[in-house]
């Protein structure tokens, strides 16, 4: 009987014990005991400029803060083994809070962040600053890190693969993220050349190039059918040139003639002016008529509404010569649409003018030919 009292005796204490810790198990105890506890960080992601193995890129990495970062706390930034990062300094690292920049050293000081990179690890010291709980941090490393000083180094991509990128240090966040590197992939195509230059004839009555004289005779594709001249009155005959072409350097045409307009019975009418082929385009004026040098007796020249055309070396009723030798009347420096003005068309024109003592004939004839080349 005595030994039984005792046995209860004992037992109390650790009935009560165990009476406790279920009420504390069951409803929990309200006392106020601090325990620091890490959070995680959120809307984590790191973004990088180029993710094909063994370049280099540029990588923002953006995150929010649950609970902050205090003075003189650490943001480390873990790469894995395989990214080079040996030539990244404080200069190719801005860091922000909320989209203001924070000013970054190479050691901490006041306000002011320490950025160091050791291994593979960029670590980011805290001085003085209050990053507050909730804020959204967003951190650059290489070229893109403008603030202070501009970035001039990035990280190597190591080889193809996933992989994890650790946020921690002694701030109470942390976070992985990961990146994939991936070959680029070869995107090829081919598009076929393409090439349409057509010759269309002009009505009379029409201005080419700012002349007063319109033209005087109804042209065709293949033939300027001047007709009867007739001493001291100037005619025109004229053309439209068209090239669609989709040549990334564009075109040129070039006229040649294969003679100057001959008779049968060995009389010509010269190139302007008088003869001399002249190579310069300059105002239209009459052929000097002088007797017993036949090269004045009548002459004929060539212009272009090309605006462009080697600064727009025809300007306003300019007329040129030198067509014995091919010579560029129009070009483009791209792809022409074949209906744009000085890019895809234009309109030539051939005036010619005789005096009294231009031979007599009824068959002066001669040939020009056209030739449209692309430069693909």
């Amino acid at each position: 009987m005595h030994t039984s009292i005792l046995q209860r005796t004992l037992n109390q204490p650790v009935a009560l014990v165990l009476i406790v810790a279920l009420l504390v198990w069951t409803v929990g105890i309200p006392f106020d005991i601090a325990r620091a506890q890490a959070a995680s960080l959120t809307t984590v992601k790191d973004t990088i400029t180029d993710s094909r193995p063994s370049v280099v890129a540029n990588h923002t990495i953006d995150f929010t803060t649950p609970t902050g970062v205090t003075s003189g706390q650490t943001i480390t930034i873990t790469f894995p083994s395989g990214f080079t990062m040996t030539s990244i300094a404080f200069g190719d690292v801005d860091l922000k809070d909320d989209g203001t920049d924070l000013a970054i050293a190479a050691t901490p000081a006041g306000a002011t962040w320490g950025a160091a990179v050791s291994g593979q690890v960029l670590t980011l010291t805290n001085g003085t600053t209050a990053v507050t709980a909730g804020s959204v941090m967003e951190l650059q490393i290489g070229t893109h890190a403008t603030f202070g000083t501009t970035g001039t180094n990035q990280i190597t991509n190591t080889t193809v693969g996933s992989y994890v990128i650790s946020i921690g240090g002694t701030m109470t966040d942390s976070a992985s993220l990961r990146i994939a590197l991936i070959d680029a992939v070869t995107v090829t195509a081919s598009v076929d050349t393409s090439l349409t230059f057509t010759v269309a004839g002009i009505t009379t009555g029409v201005t080419v190039n700012g002349d007063a004289i319109t033209t005087s005779v109804v042209s065709t594709a293949t033939t300027l059918p001047f007709g009867t001249l007739a001493p001291g009155t100037a005619k025109v005959a004229a053309q439209t040139l068209s090239v669609t072409t989709n040549a990334k350097n564009g075109f040129a045409v070039t006229v040649i003639q294969n003679q100057n307009l001959l008779s049968a019975n060995g009389a010509d009418i010269d190139t302007f002016k008088d003869g001399a082929s002249t190579a310069v385009p300059t105002a239209w004026t009459t052929p000097l008529g002088t007797l017993d040098t036949e090269a004045t007796y009548g002459h004929y020249g060539l212009t272009s509404e090309d605006a462009d055309l080697n600064s727009d070396e025809f300007g306003t009723a300019l007329y040129a010569g030198n067509i014995g030798t091919a010579r560029t009347i129009f070009s483009h420096t791209g792809p022409a649409d074949g209906s744009t003005a000085d890019k895809g068309q234009t309109r030539v024109a051939i005036k010619i003018q005789i005096t009294a003592l231009q031979e007599a004939a009824t068959d002066y004839t001669n040939r020009l030919t056209y030739v449209a080349t692309p430069t693909f």
